[in-house]
């Protein structure tokens, strides 16, 4: 398994750079070689993308979403991946959103190396893609609020309850060691936890303050909505 990460510092509160990611059927707009992502479920999709000049079919699977802090998601088809998208507040308008990710190339295109050069390149122009989108949108075109709890906290955390943060390791729920979405880890390791929130930026915006969004006005949970 290889591993590659980026962060891009986008100029929209974590709010709103959280919300568009969660639309995942617009994906195509900022994503290259993605044709189309279909939501089949509140923790399904389906994938049609051209890589390494290959057209691939492929399900993904949401193994771990919370609110305003991250998105964590692994493939059921070859190629295998996984990774997490992590939003982290640096100030009432910017968020740092990172992307990690893992996967297996082999049978996959001739070489790993290759691969490797390839993921990395489009993670990166993805990544770069999406602040562009986002910036010049000025806010989302959709959201979804609801939580999937990862199986470390199956049992203990019930689905809507979590609190909604800015970065992870704050609050009452500790980050797990290891873990990209948890359950099933493919061999050669897995991705670290991500990092705290980075040190010296602001707290949450108090309520009626700039980027906040007032009582009332948040998205209601339930299905995905469809681009």
């Amino acid at each position: 398994m290889s591993t590659i990460e980026h962060s891009e510092d986008v100029n929209v509160p974590v709010r709103v750079a959280y919300n568009q990611w969660t639309q995942f059927e617009g994906f195509p707009e900022f994503m290259e070689g993605v044709e189309s992502v279909k939501q089949i479920g509140d923790t399904r999709t389906a994938w049609v993308a051209e890589i390494a000049g290959v057209r691939r079919e492929f399900e993904a699977e949401i193994t771990e979403q919370h609110p305003d802090e991250r998105v964590a998601w692994r493939s059921n088809d070859k190629p295998h991946h996984a990774g997490v998208v992590t939003f982290h507040r640096l100030d009432e308008n910017t968020t740092r959103v990172t992307l990690q990710m893992e996967y297996d190339p082999d049978g996959f295109i001739e070489t790993a190396g290759d691969w490797l050069q390839l993921v990395r390149m489009r993670v990166v122009g993805d990544l770069k893609r999406f602040k562009t989108f986002i910036e010049s949108r000025g806010g989302e075109s959709g959201a979804w609020r609801g939580d999937v709890p990862g199986p470390h906290q199956e049992g203990s955390h019930q689905q809507g309850s979590h609190q909604h943060g800015s970065g992870l390791g704050e609050g009452d729920r500790p980050v797990p060691p290891g873990t990209v979405g948890g359950g099933d880890p493919r061999p050669g390791g897995t991705l670290p936890p991500p990092g705290p929130a980075v040190p010296g930026a602001p707290g949450p915006a108090a309520p009626g303050a700039p980027g906040s969004v007032p009582p009332g006005g948040q998205p209601p949970e339930g299905p995905r909505p469809v681009m």
